[in-house]
């Protein structure tokens, strides 16, 4: 049950080899946590969601070495002292990347069903070393190795290790008739991040259509012609030590191209040597090569994007930030006119500057904007970006959804049916997140005697829960028993407090880590455990639900898997591991979280919903402030920038209906129309 995420997983989490999440439920010394309503538990609030970096405990270490590594190359191109060596397959001997011949072993790829295709690094050949403008030229040629191997389509379940998969794809039908190609980088000490961010582009992207996923190396000559648009993640820096694997054919691609392609952080100034740099100026009317993250030595403090008029946050820990690229504009005579998409502040200095443009087919974005995000982060504006190439002539539409959360068979079911009333006096067809069994296995609500009850003990639940679904309410899954086991994990053991697929403890500071799945997960664990809910669900006369969201948004790839083939979709902020696109053994000590605003079909192949807002917490918890109505409401204004997005929260019945209406209300106020579920995916 966690919402105000901002995406992931947490920075301190690292010294304690788990994830540090940004919110949960109240903390054990709030008042209202051993709270009881009529008699019975009033369950643990809390947002959903991972901590601020939006990375597990390993991959947000990463990060720190990563900015680290970043800013002392960024030193050298600066001095002119920067060697890059190519890593291009197949090219041999030196000069400028224009004069190399690039092509890989691996071909494209054509879209699933699932909409996805992974391939992994095709690598081998002779490595290329080359002098560019504010580099300087090597004394050797750094080796290039690997090999190449087949592509894979990937939908359904989590890869397996060196296994091909092309499983056919569940759930909702999502997306249009695009096609998108996300290129990223696999190389040099932090290179698993590539894979991390390309997942996050490749969900999103997923909304739109078909999606191929390759690392950068495996690109050959041509493909940008046969995708709707291209996208490219330069999350390694290239220079010293890390060869440049883009190769050539990507460079000449791109400036020949009539498709959109959107270069996202570093190796834009590589791009610009490929082309010959008075060349690119005069394309684009702007000079990578006399661009820098910092600019004056530091990467400074930005803190804010402004785009579409909507102020939007940026809120990343020292050490941690490699900076946005201030891009060096070029203007008089001979020069094209460059749009500023977006304006980075900093505010340090108080100076603006573009952290998004644009020149004829050429999109750059300063940074890549997956890591410490929340509802109001300037992630919004990549969000929206994206129908800029993949759906252009998209109209504005503002939905809005709300579900009723930690429903069990211990709710009060007056506060159901107030809920209820409310929502169906509005004509909102609303989400009810139920879980069919209530378990309290160490007595902690019940005077230290344990306690089970299942939807089909609970009578009058079940006719709260039909009286809603004649009331426009539409069945949901919340897990089995939303817990484990007997343990706190990390709070009580009880339904509703603690997580159910993934374990996690509280550390001395108060905050949430996780610390990864139950020894015993597997999808024979997972798929156990979603046939005792459905069971329980026809036990109580109820329709099975086609909906799933996953107890406090956390869970294994295996887990998605089951997931995905026992629903229709995930209503949901979700974890992707390390392995999932290259086909490897999947890392669950490493993955990326992430919330959209809109539908997508993600890289397990499954539809997902957006949760994009969190949820009503009036009281602080876990070093979190409380959420409150207006939260809610300048988050739903924020994601106003997106033009065909979904405003999406959840609220608890036992917090009463006061607070659901300021919510409602003001999101309605904004311009958004509430639908329900189903209708989220068109």
């Amino acid at each position: 049950m966690v919402s105000r995420i901002s995406v992931a997983v947490a920075l301190c989490a690292a010294l304690v080899g788990g994830v540090v999440l940004y919110g949960y439920s109240q903390s054990p010394a709030s008042a209202v946590y051993a709270a009881k309503k009529d008699g019975k538990p009033g369950g643990r609030g809390g947002t959903h969601g991972f901590g601020p970096a939006s990375l597990s405990a390993k991959s947000t270490a990463d990060l720190t070495g990563w900015a680290k590594d970043r800013l002392t190359l960024e030193k050298q191109r600066r001095a002119h002292t920067l060697v890059i060596h190519s890593a291009n397959p197949g090219s041999a001997g030196g000069g400028s990347v224009r004069g190399a011949s690039v092509r890989t072993p691996d071909g494209p790829v054509a879209g699933t069903t699932a909409g996805f295709v992974r391939a992994a690094s095709a690598g081998g050949g002779v490595s290329q070393a080359r002098a560019v403008r504010g580099v300087a030229a090597p004394d050797a040629v750094a080796p290039a190795g690997g090999n190449a191997v087949k592509s894979a389509s990937l939908a359904g379940s989590p890869p397996r290790a060196k296994e091909s998969l092309a499983l056919p794809a569940a759930g909702i039908p999502v997306g249009g008739s695009s096609s998108a190609l996300v290129l990223y980088d696999t190389t040099g000490p932090y290179g698993q991040l590539g894979e991390l961010y390309a997942m996050a582009a490749a969900n999103l992207a997923g909304h739109f259509g078909s999606v191929t996923a390759k690392p950068v190396s495996a690109y050959t000559s041509g493909m940008t012609e046969q995708y709707t648009a291209t996208y490219y993640i330069g999350s390694t820096y290239y220079g010293g030590t890390v060869p440049d694997a883009v190769p050539a054919a990507l460079y000449q691609d791109v400036l020949t191209t009539s498709h959109p392609v959107t270069w996202i952080g570093d190796n834009i100034w590589n791009l610009a040597n490929a082309a010959g740099v008075t060349k690119f100026q005069q394309t684009y009317g702007w000079d990578p090569t006399n661009s820098y993250f910092a600019s004056n030595g530091s990467v400074g403090s930005i803190t804010q994007v402004t785009y579409k008029g909507r102020q939007l946050t940026r809120k990343i820990p020292a050490g941690q930030d490699g900076g946005v690229l201030h891009p060096a504009i070029l203007t008089g005579p001979g020069y094209p006119q460059v749009t500023a998409l977006a304006q980075a502040l900093d505010s340090s200095t108080g100076t603006t500057f573009p952290w998004a443009l644009r020149s004829g087919n050429l999109t750059y974005v300063g940074e890549i904007p997956f890591a410490y995000v929340s509802e109001n982060d300037r992630v919004v504006a990549f969000e929206d970006l994206l129908f800029d190439g993949l759906a252009p002539a998209t109209p504005q539409r503002h939905r809005a959804f709300v579900r009723l959360e930690d429903i069990s068979p211990k709710s009060s079911p007056s506060d159901l049916r107030a809920c209820a009333d409310y929502l169906f006096s509005q004509h909102i067809t609303y989400g009810i997140n139920v879980i069919p069994e209530y378990t309290d296995p160490n007595g902690y609500y019940n005077n230290g005697t344990p306690e089970t009850v299942t939807l089909a003990q609970a009578p009058d639940v079940v006719s709260a829960l039909r009286y809603m679904l004649a009331h426009g309410a539409v069945l949901m899954n919340h897990g089995l028993t939303h817990q484990y086991r007997n343990v706190n994990n990390p709070y009580t053991g009880v339904t509703g407090d603690d997580f159910e697929f993934f374990l996690s403890h509280i550390d001395a500071s108060n905050n949430v880590v996780l610390d990864g799945p139950p020894p015993e997960d597997s999808a024979l664990w997972a798929q156990t455990r979603v046939t005792s809910a459905l069971a329980l669900f026809q036990a109580a006369g109820l329709p099975r639900p086609t909906l799933w969201t996953t107890p406090h948004y956390a869970a294994s790839a295996a887990d998605y898997g089951v997931i995905g083939q026992n629903y229709g979709a995930r209503l949901e902020r979700s974890l992707y591991y390390a392995g999932t696109l290259s086909g490897g053994t999947v890392d669950a000590t490493r993955y990326i979280g992430e919330f959209f605003p809109y539908a997508v079909k993600d890289v397990y192949g499954t539809t997902v919903l957006p949760e994009n807002l969190g949820n009503y917490e009036p009281l602080p918890y876990n070093n979190h402030p409380a959420r409150l109505p207006a939260d809610l409401i300048a988050s739903a204004q924020a994601n106003l920038a997106v033009r065909d997005g979904v405003a999406s929260f959840f609220y608890h019945p036992y917090y009463g209906t006061t607070a659901l209406q300021q919510i409602v209300s003001g999101i309605q106020g904004l311009g958004y129309t509430f639908v329900g579920p189903t209708d989220l995916a068109q």
